[in-house]
């Protein structure tokens, strides 16, 4: 699935909605990636943390490896490790279509990202609250997705910080500057009441846990449909 052209999405629907699989029941996670995918999800979202990078501890590519069959959609993989070289060719194998990676992990970040290209994958820069959306400068023709933390990483459920919509406007304006169609992602405390808000920063793909996977499998695709713009 890595590199497949499926990953380009933007026609699909004016604001792609990743559910992130850190808010599904671990019970029965195949299960319930059907079940996002069959609600309307573009994209999957896969937090991985290392209990070190971040505090907190979830899955690696085995996990990812396993679910991979349960959903033809891209798997939006979100890396809050350190150090990352040495798993990128692991993380491709097991499925995963676009890597996002920390500038914080890892001291060459353009070696990150080009190395995460050759393995068939799509590369990510994730920023943190307080990380400037200069730390993108030099790479910005390396990345095919950029991902705003709305929240401090390694914990779900956090309330959106309302200053990260001056860096989204800000990214808005460097992605349209090159001429590229790099995703522009959000992730943290997004819910129906907030995400018009980041669409209207200039986002055009938006993470969410929680407010999708509320409700059990019956209420997922009116979840999702509630974080997508009015048509």
């Amino acid at each position: 699935m890595a590199g497949d052209a499926r990953w380009y999405l933007s026609g699909m629907s004016s604001v792609l909605i990743s559910p992130s699989i850190l808010s599904a029941d671990f019970a029965c996670l195949g299960e319930e990636v059907r079940a996002i995918d069959n609600a309307g999800a573009d994209m999957i979202h896969v937090d991985v943390m290392d209990g070190h990078f971040v505090p907190n501890l979830t899955f690696g590519p085995p996990v990812i490896k396993a679910i991979r069959k349960h959903s033809k959609k891209p798997f939006d993989v979100h890396l809050m490790i350190a150090p990352v070289d040495q798993f990128i060719a692991d993380f491709a194998d097991a499925g995963a279509d676009l890597l996002t990676v920390h500038p914080e992990a890892g001291p060459h970040l353009h070696r990150t990202l080009q190395s995460i290209r050759s393995h068939g994958m799509k590369p990510g820069v994730a920023l943190n609250p307080s990380t400037p959306v200069s730390a993108l400068d030099y790479v910005m023709d390396e990345v095919d997705i950029i991902l705003v933390m709305s929240v401090n990483p390694g914990f779900g459920g956090q309330s959106f910080i309302d200053s990260q919509l001056r860096k989204i406007e800000a990214l808005r304006k460097k992605i349209d500057e090159t001429g590229r169609d790099i995703i522009l992602e959000v992730d943290g405390g997004l819910k129906p009441e907030n995400a018009p808000a980041a669409i209207s920063a200039g986002v055009s793909a938006i993470v969410a846990g929680s407010a999708v996977f509320k409700g059990g499998p019956e209420a997922y695709a009116g979840n999702i449909a509630a974080l997508r713009p009015e048509s």
